[in-house]
């Protein structure tokens, strides 16, 4: 009697770990063909030499190629040296937007920085790339 209680525990302990591991199941806006499309007009901008203390900044254009507003739900660094902006409302479809990367030169050397954006387009996670090299500042 003891074996089958005990087995019994087991078998339900296991399927309550293989329900855990359950993934939700979330809507696919790309099966919306009506769904927004977000293009970057170019997703790696590189500034070159830049000068140690001296903040750089590009605006990425994108332009929703979709039929649909598209909406940027979120912008993020892969570093706090670097500070995201993006268009807050909603792009009308043949529209464009801009997310702007501020990028803080505080140690020389070489740098490749990302932002990541998130939208509800059908290609929702687009990374941006920013690099460059900061020289070192002037001992005076």
């Amino acid at each position: 009697m003891k074996k089958l209680i005990l087995t019994v525990m087991i078998a339900f302990g296991g399927l309550m770990t293989a329900s855990a591991q359950t993934p939700d199941v979330q809507p696919n806006p790309a099966a919306d063909p009506k769904a927004p499309e977000i293009k970057f007009e170019k997703e790696t901008h590189d500034f070159g030499s830049i000068p140690q203390g001296t903040p750089a900044t590009y605006e990425f254009v994108f332009k929703n190629t979709g039929k649909s507003n598209l909406t940027i739900t979120n912008a993020s660094a892969s570093c706090g040296c670097t500070t995201p902006d993006w268009t807050r409302e909603p792009i009308k479809p043949g529209k464009t937007g801009v997310v702007k990367a501020t990028y803080n030169a505080a140690s020389p050397g070489g740098f490749t920085k990302s932002v990541t954006v998130v939208s509800n387009a059908k290609n929702s996670t687009v990374i941006l790339y920013l690099k460059g090299d900061v020289k070192p500042a002037e001992i005076k």
